[in-house]
């Protein structure tokens, strides 16, 4: 354990702090699709800058950057700006919330896709309880009336996106013979390059947010969506898959603890009860309930 718990904590709290660095980032009045941008170039600065160290190339075949495109719309493009427009309409605690869904989501997409994905009673189980968790997150008894339904929708749709881009990843990408470094420079590359076509036209030129904002974008593109990378990769070799997937249950602690301290965040007992619900649903969805044998 001592081998592999600096890297789930580090990896936890920088996924954990994405959504309070997004929060800080379109406070200060920068267009959701430039906070998408910025974070892939310099999460793509960053993972250039690891293949360079390391000696690595990016895949050439044709192949390979068709299906790293079609990821980076559904992993990365897409959902970065959903979750920043999301976090436009509601705090950075709640949005937090909403990312804990992306493994029910995940789910559905691979029950979809994949033969050898089967329900069961314990995952439908998981999937309602995901589902009550949902609802009351939303406080659906309060109706409407604010613009928070429509920040939750955005984020919500961000993570069926990341289930799409999952079981996209499981069945296209995963058996190409090549690096996880290498293709995850070469997803956000390809993020990159998608979002720089549309933010000009959809949010006009960009402009300095101020020393903050700019730290935030830093810290969120440079760490976020670069280093984490290989953060995650390193805890998948050293510590196996079964423990990677449980940084997903702490994630939301370090969102709700961040963005109640640093950005005066409040935390509603229906958020603070409906997140849990979706970790449990998450817990049993991801478990099986036959002892493992080897």
């Amino acid at each position: 354990m001592r081998q592999w718990w600096p890297g789930f904590v580090a990896l936890s709290a920088i996924w954990g702090a994405s959504f309070a660095l997004i929060k800080v980032a379109v406070d200060a009045g920068m267009p959701p699709v430039w906070v998408a941008l910025w974070r892939c170039v310099l999460g793509a600065a960053a993972l250039w800058t690891i293949l360079a160290v390391r000696r690595e190339a990016v895949p050439r075949e044709a192949r390979a950057w068709a299906h790293s495109a079609v990821v980076a719309v559904l992993l990365n493009a897409a959902p970065f700006v959903m979750f920043s427009f999301g976090e436009t309409r509601i705090s950075s605690v709640l949005a937090g919330v909403w990312n804990a869904t992306t493994p029910l989501f995940t789910l559905l997409f691979a029950l979809l896709t994949a033969s050898g994905e089967r329900l069961g009673a314990r995952r439908a189980t998981g999937l309602a309880l995901g589902f009550a968790g949902i609802m009351a997150v939303l406080g659906v008894w309060r109706g409407t009336g604010s613009g928070q339904p429509a920040g939750s929708l955005a984020c919500l749709l961000a993570t069926a996106c990341y289930g799409a881009g999952f079981a996209y990843t499981r069945r296209f990408l995963s058996g190409l013979p090549h690096s996880t470094t290498s293709l995850a420079t070469l997803q956000i590359s390809c993020a990159t390059a998608e979002l720089a076509l549309i933010a000009p036209a959809a949010a006009g030129a960009p402009h300095w947010p101020g020393a903050a904002a700019a730290l935030a974008l830093l810290a969120l593109g440079a760490l976020g969506t670069g280093v984490a990378y290989i953060l995650n990769l390193n805890l998948v070799r050293t510590a196996g898959a079964t423990v990677a997937a449980t940084v997903t249950y702490v994630t939301p602690l370090w969102s709700t603890a961040l963005g109640a301290l640093l950005l005066a965040e409040p935390v509603h007992w229906n958020t603070a009860l409906g997140g849990l619900l979706v970790i449990v649903a998450v817990v049993l969805t991801r478990t099986s309930p036959r002892p493992f044998r080897a």
